[in-house]
């Protein structure tokens, strides 16, 4: 078969695994209706399996410049789904349903699309001229909606079934102008990404105590 199959890229697969069951979820084709809570928690699984793949991948010692090379676009490829088509397709479960609606949903993954693509390019130089790790990123990395989107969505109650295709809408457009915006974002260390595992613990718990006392 063709491609690499080994621990380094096991979360990776996880994690597209994780959106695609979250899409299914969103658009109902899994129990016959939508149900975006839950497809909002598979991306929060999908941002859990992001964060260490990396982490993971560099421990292989022996890794060929192919298996390197391959790690980074299966990376970015699945990131694409993961974090810029799974929440187009929560929007439009949640309420982003309207010919007006559509170029928000389009937008925002060609936003992520546009930025992993420079992520690839960038980092393939950056790693050509330095074997030093990345210290920062340019713009917003696309694995921030994964704590971002489900912050949000678990005011959708308090917001009102009313407005929140709005707000949701809005937060998207915001975010994906984020993608492509030239600024720098330090990268995380590893104390700090412990940091992003209890925010995300908290946001889940609050998730689920608020779909179940609404």
């Amino acid at each position: 078969m063709i491609g690499f199959y080994n621990y380094t890229v096991i979360l990776t697969y996880l994690s597209l695994v994780s959106s695609v069951i979250g899409m299914l979820l969103a658009c109902g084709l899994c129990g016959g209706q939508p149900r975006p809570t839950y497809a909002i928690i598979c991306l929060m699984v999908s941002g859990l399996c992001d964060m260490f793949d990396g982490k993971i991948a560099r421990t292989k010692k022996d890794r060929t410049d192919d298996e390197k090379k391959f790690g980074i676009q299966i990376d970015s490829l699945c990131d694409a789904v993961c974090f810029g088509v799974l929440p187009a397709v929560i929007g439009y479960s949640v309420g982003l349903d309207s010919w007006i609606d559509v170029p928000v949903l389009v937008l925002f993954p060609l936003c992520a699309v546009i930025r992993l693509a420079y992520f690839n390019v960038s980092e393939e130089s950056r790693q050509k001229k330095t074997t030093e790790n990345r210290k920062v990123y340019e713009g917003l990395p696309v694995t921030s909606v994964s704590l971002i989107l489900p912050l949000l969505y678990s005011f959708h109650k308090d917001i009102g079934k009313e407005y929140f295709p709005a707000v949701y809408g809005i937060a998207m457009l915001i975010i994906a102008i984020a993608f492509i915006t030239r600024f720098k974002v330090k990268k995380p260390s590893m104390k700090t990404m412990f940091v992003f595992i209890g925010i995300g613990v908290i946001e889940f718990i609050w998730l689920m105590y608020k779909t179940k006392n609404k």
